[in-house]
């Protein structure tokens, strides 16, 4: 029987460890946490970025999961019909709301997203279909933590000074999801930007992912603290025509 492969190894253990760093790590973070020499990490991040799995920020040099791994995950993403049910409606969003949207369904205490429609200006963006989110610092992951009865975060890390790290403050703030059927956060994962989300259900009336909108304070605020009404009543109509494609009733 022919033995383990090292370098495909070591490239899935990089993967990995992207996957739980939606915000990039440094060629010096990657190579500490892995325990590879730096230039063994960078030639196996390079390899990876020619072939579309990994990429690099411009600003910041941080290397994340790439665009490219969607083609071999669209065969699940397809499968359990979240992604391809909800293109239109996502597009839609974006359209209405001028921000752009993500759908994202539960992946081991994280928030996988399946599909990103940019913001409809001319902004340089990236795509972060594949990234990997958590669950108590974005109104993706707060909902699924209201509505999806297996969803659950062992821990809560700070990303900002707001991010919630407190269980007993983020059951607070699932309750009064679960009360008001949807959710939002305002510089809890990066400071300056909000996002708005909703839950969508299937036919058996089971929360199997969400939709939300994110994008900068400035433009998603309404009157008061909260997030501007008008935008979420895209968002949640978007969320309930989704649901209604999957074939949950009543809606």
């Amino acid at each position: 029987m022919p033995g383990r492969i090292q370098s495909i190894e070591r490239a899935a253990a990089l993967l990995r460890l992207l996957s739980g760093a939606p915000q990039g790590l440094s060629l010096g973070e990657i190579s500490r946490t892995s325990g590879l020499p730096k230039g063994t990490a960078l030639g196996i991040l390079r390899t990876l970025q020619h072939v579309g799995f990994v990429e690099q920020a411009t600003e910041t040099g941080h290397y994340r999961l790439g665009g490219g791994l969607l083609s071999l995950g669209s065969r699940y993403l397809d499968g359990n019909e979240l992604r391809t049910r909800a293109l239109n409606w996502a597009d839609s969003l974006a359209s209405l709301s001028g921000e752009s949207v993500r759908i994202g369904t539960l992946h081991e205490h994280q928030v996988l997203v399946v599909h990103h429609v940019f913001r409809p200006d001319s902004s340089r963006q990236t795509l972060d279909v594949g990234s990997l989110l958590p669950l108590h610092a974005t109104s993706l992951g707060q909902i699924l933590l209201a509505f999806d009865p297996i969803a659950s975060t062992p821990d809560l890390p700070a990303f900002t000074r707001h991010t919630i790290t407190s269980p007993d403050t983020l059951a607070e703030r699932t309750e009064a999801i679960r009360e008001a059927g949807w959710a939002w956060e305002a510089d809890e994962l990066v400071e300056g930007e909000m996002s708005v989300s909703a839950p969508i259900q299937d036919r058996r009336g089971i929360t199997v992912g969400a939709i939300g909108v994110r994008g900068a304070v400035e433009r998603l605020r309404g009157d008061d603290d909260g997030p501007d009404r008008e935008k979420v009543s895209y968002v949640r109509d978007a969320a309930r025509a989704i649901s209604r494609e999957l074939g949950a009733t009543p809606f």
